[in-house]
């Protein structure tokens, strides 16, 4: 990397060490968010008034402002092929609490025995196709195509030598839409990650509209009739999408090392690989034994554990938890079974991060055998 040329005035020490400290690992930054999201649902009616929403967006810019004139930071999220990236996070910060602030009011009018602001405003907002609409996208389209011509002069195309075998780039990286997947394949065989997971995804975006066919909340923005469904939506979206990406494009450096925010990234980082399997935790750690010759004794423990997660965990939710029993008797045994057998498959990403972080696991199952590994 480059050398970066330092600026007179650089954020206090003391300050981007503690940052690096918190969060200098993936487990942190994950945790964190998670506990983020959580506190976002429960109080969005407080957080998403504009007064508030104001002073934290303000924040918020004003710390990126200061970040920049680090010169580790600055060196990475500077770069021109990062910018669009943290463009990316502002807007999704934007628009998550513009939908939410809607969300708020209705809810509010909800309680109050009024319609939602969407059924007020229907007839209101009606507009023509031609000219409204068209002049609308012909002004958008001039707008949006000035801008590009100013960014691609502003900024340099990040364009390399041709590829060279002999070289290889270090960090490795996909683009950035790719980088959530990347950093699964830390956690998963790439047969889950590459594969399974995407395809999973797919198709559990194409059944949404026949596994929930509820009817509130059709048409108009709330969260207090659709809480389940938005919760879902929004840990999916933001925690195991947009946070991923995060992490693969700003906090992984040389050899996919994590790096903290302001920690300069150095090539000669290396961190030690100790990831065992849970066969050999059981076997060599629990029995004090040998490991069995045979890859079904040896991997029966994680066989079983993960037969239990998919098929055996949804019956018990909805047999003793309220919120799965009341899904299952309105959704159904095979609507509920996809839709339990999707969001176990979302959860696994969190459980194995988890796993892999306090007890280094490897695979729940691993039979190099037949090149099958969970």
């Amino acid at each position: 990397m480059n050398p970066v040329t330092a600026l007179a005035w650089q954020p206090p020490k003391f300050y981007t060490d503690a940052v690096n400290t918190v969060l200098g690992s993936a487990w942190a930054v994950v945790l964190l968010s998670i506990a983020g999201l959580v506190l976002m649902l429960r109080f969005y009616r407080i957080w998403t008034r504009p007064k508030i929403a104001g002073a934290i967006g303000g924040a918020a810019v004003l710390l990126l402002a200061i970040s920049y004139f680090d010169p580790a930071f600055r060196a990475i999220a500077g770069r021109p092929d990062n910018i669009p990236i943290v463009m990316m996070v502002l807007s999704v910060a934007f628009f998550v609490w513009l939908a939410f602030r809607q969300a708020a009011l209705n809810d509010e009018r909800l309680e109050q025995g009024l319609p939602p602001r969407e059924a007020e405003a229907k007839e209101a907002e009606k507009t023509f196709v031609w000219p409204d609409l068209v002049y609308i996208e012909l002004i958008a389209l001039i707008l949006f195509s000035v801008f590009l011509v100013v960014w691609s002069i502003a900024l340099k195309a990040p364009l390399e030598q041709p590829a060279n075998p002999a070289k290889t780039p270090n960090p490795s990286k996909a683009p950035w839409y790719f980088l959530g997947l990347q950093e699964m394949l830390v956690y998963f065989d790439p047969w889950i990650a590459g594969v399974l997971m995407p395809t999973m995804i797919i198709t559990g975006l194409m059944m949404i509209p026949y596994i929930d066919r509820n009817p509130r909340g059709s048409g108009y923005y709330t969260f207090r009739e659709r809480k389940f469904a938005v919760s879902l939506y929004m840990f999916g979206f933001l925690i195991a999408w947009v946070v991923l990406i995060f992490l693969g494009t700003f906090l992984r450096g040389p050899n996919w090392n994590f790096f903290g925010p302001y920690e300069p990234w150095d090539i000669h980082k290396l961190e030690p690989l100790t990831n065992i399997n849970l066969s050999e935790i059981i076997y060599l750690r629990i029995f004090g034994r040998g490991m069995p010759a045979h890859w079904f004794p040896r991997e029966i423990f994680g066989i079983l554990l993960v037969l239990g997660y998919l098929f055996v965990l949804p019956v018990l939710l909805a047999r003793f938890v309220p919120l799965f029993r009341s899904l299952y008797e309105r959704l159904g045994n095979a609507r509920y079974g996809l839709l339990m057998l999707h969001l176990l498959v979302l959860g696994s990403l969190v459980i194995k991060m988890l796993a892999r972080w306090t007890l280094n696991l490897k695979y729940v199952v691993a039979i190099p055998e037949y090149f099958f590994n969970i």
